[in-house]
């Protein structure tokens, strides 16, 4: 099952998904459609496509390593905008059942293993990522991405 969760702001979307592969399939999707109501699919293609992998990511994450039965994960996107910087950062959260395994970079990388990259490519696309446990035993894995104003330039 599939919810959007209504918010106040427009520059904020959750859903709850199934934590399954077609779960993580759809939480791509809204992403996507989200992403493209903010206007980040043409004017801003790196951060687009750079948010859709950690989205993946983030998701595969879950449904593997943070699914308990009958429960699933939940998306949340904002995007909140810095006259300061000249433009937006985009945060990236997916929530799971599973507080009690926290998400790390492999400190050890095999060269032909199947897995175990996903946090690597997050650590490598966004500007920031981490955890925050939530009540009473999950846990949230954010990642946010810094965009600049397509007009912006170096004040320096």
């Amino acid at each position: 099952m599939t919810t959007e969760i209504p918010l106040d702001s427009p520059d904020s979307h959750t859903s709850l998904l199934d934590a399954t592969p077609k779960g993580a399939a759809i939480c791509r999707r809204i992403a996507r459609r989200q992403l493209a109501t903010w206007g980040l699919d043409s004017t801003h293609t790196e951060p687009f496509h750079c948010a859709l992998l950690i989205v993946t990511e983030l998701a595969a994450n879950a449904i593997t390593h943070g699914r308990i039965a009958g429960r699933g994960f939940e998306l949340h996107l904002s995007l909140t905008t810095s006259a300061r910087r000249g433009g937006a950062t985009l945060r990236i959260e997916i929530s799971d059942p599973r507080g009690d395994r926290l998400p790390a970079l492999p400190t050890v990388h095999v060269a032909d293993a199947q897995s175990g990259r996903g946090l690597t490519l997050v650590d490598a696309l966004c500007d920031r990522w981490g955890t925050i446990p939530r009540f009473p035993n999950s846990k949230t894995v954010w990642a946010e991405l810094d965009l600049t104003a397509p007009d912006a330039t170096d004040a320096s």
